[in-house]
């Protein structure tokens, strides 16, 4: 048991002085492996770190990577909000309406919340601010909304999950996340649109409202690229990684041959920028091969699910302090890290509790999700404030509103599972 404790003191230890988490998690992995086991154990730290990374559908991150950088310089974002704005119309709250529809048709490209905010809040923020919305405000409805990239697919996330969860079909992941996802997005617009009209936000967003034909014409090409993803995914005709490959190829040749928006330069810069995320990522998951297979090894995670399973035999109450648990650490890392940390630990609960590994998948995307923009850490609001200007203490006021709006459309998803569960059967595949 001491080996098992000082891996976890460790690992905490490390990110408690703001070590870089995958250095705390090989940190973690490497003294539990030394302490708990023979020296010559640690000759399997190089072999683990490889076999983190050595899955096929993990090709899918980079290239899904790839694809929502190419769109986001290839001026589709500004494409998607001129036809929102004829959509939606000028009226009280309407630019904030249309800040989250954006950011829900982003998230079907990039798969990356910060990404879509980031993309987003480059573009609206000049435009709300001078519409009359204090730039809090604007920075945490486009960070809640951008959260949904983790829960509408491609999620890089839920490929994550796909592939540490034996036996999940990606496919039916990702159908999964698509209609809560959209609960999840709509579920903003009730407290946007009640602030906005009590505050007198939007008060001088005028009334010239864009021409629909000419704005969905140009937004075209970026509404197509979800169709394109998901309907090669139904249609079989590729499988998920091939899918990224195709949508990669396709986002680079709209802003370079019909937008014209992307030379040579942009493309280059946009091809190291995507593999320099696309390394980070990959690193972590890498050393947290080293971590899991300590974890697990040692039998410091069935330990662990033991003793939370112990605490009570009631699934609503378990359910329920897991969705506690998830909440508070998706305040403070990111999406990835989350799953690749607490799946070892979670998937011998929710075997036992006879749960649907999809369906809990889905429940694991919105927590998270809704803890990319619930301070203190806040990886999406942290993006948002920063292209804001504004100290994520001023938008304490905002996010309360919007981290309710969202976690009542995740208890939905809890108490009614067939919101997540019913286009993946529909669709064909199996959910167990």
């Amino acid at each position: 048991m001491g080996a098992e404790l000082a891996m976890l003191l460790v690992f905490a230890m490390l990110l408690v002085i703001g070590a870089p988490i995958a250095i705390a998690l090989a940190m973690g992995g490497i003294v539990g492996i030394w302490l708990g086991l023979d020296q010559m154990a640690l000759q399997m730290v190089g072999t683990n770190s490889y076999n983190g990374i050595a899955k096929y559908p993990l090709i899918a991150i980079p290239l899904f990577v790839l694809t929502g950088m190419a769109f986001e310089r290839s001026g589709v974002a500004e494409r998607l909000v001129t036809f929102a704005q004829a959509l939606v119309g000028p009226r009280r709250g309407g630019l904030a309406v249309v800040a989250i529809l954006v950011c829900m048709v982003m998230g079907g490209m990039s798969g990356s919340g910060p990404a879509d905010a980031a993309a987003v809040a480059t573009v609206m923020l000049p435009s709300m601010t001078r519409a009359g919305y204090p730039r809090a405000f604007s920075g945490s409805v486009i960070a809640a909304s951008a959260s949904t990239a983790i829960l509408i697919p491609p999620s890089i996330a839920l490929i994550v999950y796909a592939v540490l969860v034996p036996g999940i079909d990606l496919r039916a992941l990702f159908a999964a996340g698509l209609v809560p996802g959209l609960l999840a997005g709509l579920a903003l617009v009730l407290p946007t649109m009640l602030i906005s009209k009590k505050r007198g936000f939007g008060a001088a967003e005028g009334t010239v409202r864009p021409p629909l034909w000419p704005a969905f014409k140009a937004a075209l090409p970026g509404l197509f690229a979800p169709v394109l993803i998901l309907g090669g995914l139904r249609t079989g005709i590729f499988t998920p990684t091939e899918t990224a490959a195709v949508a990669a190829v396709y986002g680079m040749a709209v802003g370079t041959f019909f937008y014209r928006t992307l030379g040579l330069g942009e493309l280059y810069r946009i091809l190291a920028d995507s593999a320099a995320v696309s390394a980070v990522i990959m690193f972590i998951v890498s050393l947290a091969g080293i971590f899991a297979w300590a974890g697990s090894t040692l039998g410091a995670f069935d330990s662990a699910a033991g003793a939370l399973l112990a605490t009570t035999d009631n699934p609503a109450i378990l359910l329920l302090l897991i969705m506690a648990v998830l909440l508070v650490a998706g305040m403070l890392l990111d999406g990835i890290s989350i799953y690749l940390i607490t799946l070892p630990l979670l998937m011998p609960i929710a075997s036992a509790m006879e749960w649907n590994l999809v369906w809990f998948g889905v429940l694991m995307a919105m927590n998270i999700a809704i803890g990319q923009f619930t301070p203190p850490v806040a990886v999406n609001l942290m993006v948002t404030t920063r292209i804001a200007g504004v100290g994520m203490e001023e938008t304490l006021r905002w996010t309360a509103w919007l981290v309710l709006s969202m976690t009542a459309a995740l208890l939905l998803v809890i108490l009614v599972p067939g919101l997540a569960l019913w286009l993946p059967e529909a669709l064909g595949y199996i959910v167990r």
